[in-house]
């Protein structure tokens, strides 16, 4: 593939959507074609607040997409206290938690971050504020409207306030641009780091809206759907289903991305935004024009042709109006490109998971990043057949009505996505699938997992999360978890490790609780020092070390410099009697007995081994050997040098 100095990375990804608590799920969701847009019983809306007497109405559509537990805030992971924790809008406390979470999947935790991180990031209007504060009378006198204001209840506040309890100190922007404002937070990020502005940063948005889970009102020529279903570019579809929705991506400048290992998920190759102005019929419409001029733009940006685009996840809304002219607008814009008709699978979000405002395009970004990982696209629900105001015979589309495996065609799986703002600001971004990844060696016996959290029950948590992981990606490398739970993740407090050999070993122990396999502990307040003492003579004997030469890069590479030092010595192979050929272990021990093969033997062995040991971090507050090994600790301690 070839790649482009203005690609940007996507190495981070964490969502909650309604009947989805987590990406993954998110994911599973759309694959089995789950319609995540929940018609409520009588009982569950009562339960949500809506008086008895709308239950009745007939205008009074019984519909909603809530996200699961959406009154619960881990307020004491970022340090606030109850208080402040409760007057917080809830759709800055689950971005505070998807901001988290995405960074994590990154595998980039802030504090081992040397770079400028951003948050660029927008929510919806605050409900809380008007119906769960504002009516809190004592709670107004105490705290005051200034401080009410500033403690997480403006959407100014949101991208800075996770900047302060982060410790991110690159730009901090909030972005409104109604139902585009995710993707074009997204669109502002990879400017940002284009221009050098930051090295990584974070970017998305946040709906919720209070009181929670309830249904709407339908009112003809609006925006909603009149039975509670979003049917994208059908026949009969008559409007959207506004629901709830957050999400977060974490993003780097992809040279570096791939140069510090990060776990690339797909790749933005452009994007761009604009605004219709006044070329359409009214202020709440789209435009023609508007949405054709940003998708060219984006495609200009990225150097690509229409042609090479797979597929195309649009706004797609559901209403009769608003459908039909986003067709034509990308019809307009890919005949710049191409003459091909009926090519491109197109679909939408929203018919899944509902339409989500501000967090929109940041939804349909992560639906595209794990349609690219899983090389499948799902079916857009809801369409028997076109909306008639469409022509997607003589267009370069068609409906992507069923779960399709996405074929390559001899070039990079591609997709434009796109997101229209009431108002007028139109985004659009084009995503690539990311680079083929090195494939893992095989996973070793022994590896270790360790976790840590700030609270005994977070820690319970976190621990029966990994085994589900594990047990739900059975291709996962185990020496690959072990890699990224010790460099890809802050330390706490309250600390957790398991030895395993294997996923199914692993999974066994995180689930059992059994304190033999998986052992608990907090730190000490200080770090207990470390002696390392090196033996002497003796102690040799044929593949001594044999696994660890194989496993671990940094024995091999000390254990070879110390065999290529003695070569200039000794007039014998050495690494044939350490490690000996199958069926020549006596010869290897006799020989071993030998002073000048054991010496070298048990030297260059113990000397890999520290250097082990100290790559790992046990570094030793002092060194001392019995005979030989004396030699060895003063070599490690560079007094003198391995030639010496």
């Amino acid at each position: 593939m070839q790649y482009s100095a203005n690609d940007i990375a996507i190495i981070g990804m964490a969502g909650r959507f309604a009947g989805c608590r987590n990406v993954t799920q998110f994911w599973h969701n759309l694959q089995a074609g789950v319609e995540c847009i929940r018609v409520c019983t009588d009982e569950q809306l009562l339960a949500a607040g809506v008086h008895p007497a709308e239950l009745e109405d007939p205008s009074y559509v019984k519909s909603s997409g809530p996200i699961e537990q959406v009154e619960y805030f881990d307020a004491a992971f970022f340090g606030f206290s109850p208080k402040d924790a409760a007057i917080m809008d809830p759709q800055h406390r689950h971005f505070y938690e998807c901001a988290w979470e995405a960074l994590e999947n990154g595998a980039e935790p802030p504090s081992r971050f040397a770079g400028a991180v951003g948050v660029f990031a927008g929510c919806g209007m605050n409900a809380y504020f008007m119906h769960n504060v504002l009516t809190n009378p004592d709670l107004v006198r105490s705290v005051g409207h200034f401080l009410l204001r500033h403690t997480g209840n403006d959407r100014d506040f949101l991208p800075t306030g996770v900047s302060y309890k982060l410790n991110l100190r690159g730009p901090s922007v909030a972005i409104q641009t109604a139902c585009s404002t995710s993707l074009v937070a997204i669109h502002m990020a990879c400017q940002s780091l284009l221009s050098g502005e930051c090295d990584m940063a974070l970017a998305g948005g946040a709906t919720v809206y209070v009181p929670h889970g309830q249904g709407y009102y339908y009112r003809e020529n609006e925006v909603h759907s009149p039975d509670g279903h979003c049917r994208t570019f059908d026949a009969q579809s008559a409007g959207t289903v506004i629901t709830n929705g957050v999400g977060v991506v974490v993003l780097r400048r992809l040279e570096e991305a791939i140069e510090a290992g990060d776990p690339i998920q797909a790749i933005i190759k452009g994007s761009a935004i604009n605004n219709d102005g006044a070329r359409k019929i009214g202020y709440l419409a789209p435009s023609v024009e508007g949405h054709a001029s940003v998708v060219a733009e984006a495609l200009a940006v990225a150097d690509i042709s229409a042609d090479t685009i797979s597929y195309l996840e649009a706004h797609g809304t559901g209403t009769a109006v608003g459908d039909p002219i986003e067709i034509a607008a990308l019809t307009q814009a890919y005949r710049r490109h191409t003459d091909r008709n009926q090519f491109c699978p197109i679909g939408s979000v929203k018919p899944s998971i509902g339409h989500t405002d501000t967090a929109a395009g940041v939804a349909s970004l992560i639906k595209v990043v794990e349609s690219l990982k899983h090389r499948q696209i799902p079916r857009s629900l809801n369409y028997s057949k076109p909306n008639p105001n469409i022509d997607f015979v003589n267009s370069p589309f068609f409906v992507n009505d069923r779960l399709r495996d996405w074929q390559a065609n001899g070039q990079p799986r591609r997709a434009g996505i796109s997101s229209l703002g009431v108002g007028g600001t139109n985004a659009h971004v084009i995503v690539e699938e990311a680079p083929t990844a090195a494939k893992s060696d095989a996973a070793e016996p022994g590896q270790i997992l360790t976790l840590s959290a700030k609270t005994p029950t977070a820690l319970d948590t976190m621990t029966l999360e990994l085994a589900e992981f594990l047990a739900t990606h059975p291709q996962t490398n185990l020496a690959d978890v072990s890699h990224t739970l010790q460099v890809g993740r802050d330390s706490f407090d309250y600390r957790r490790v398991v030895v395993a050999d294997d996923l199914t070993d692993a999974i066994a122990a995180l689930r059992s609780g059994d304190t033999k396999r998986v052992l608990s502990a907090r730190p000490a307040k200080h770090a207990p020092s470390v002696v390392f003492l090196l033996p002497g003579g003796g102690t040799q004997y044929p593949n001594m070390a044999r696994r660890c030469y194989a496993r671990e890069a940094v024995f091999r590479q000390a254990f070879d410099e110390g065999l290529a030092a003695a070569a200039k010595f000794i007039d014998f192979d050495l690494r044939s009697l350490v490690f000996p050929d199958e069926g020549q272990e006596q010869a290897a021990a006799a020989a071993l007995r030998q002073p000048c093969a054991s010496i070298c033997a048990i030297f260059i062995t113990e000397y890999a081994m520290a250097k082990q040991w100290m790559s790992w971090g046990i570094q030793p507050a002092a060194m001392t050997g019995h005979s030989l090994g004396e030699y060895t600790a003063a070599c490690l301690a560079g007094v003198m040098s391995l030639e010496d």
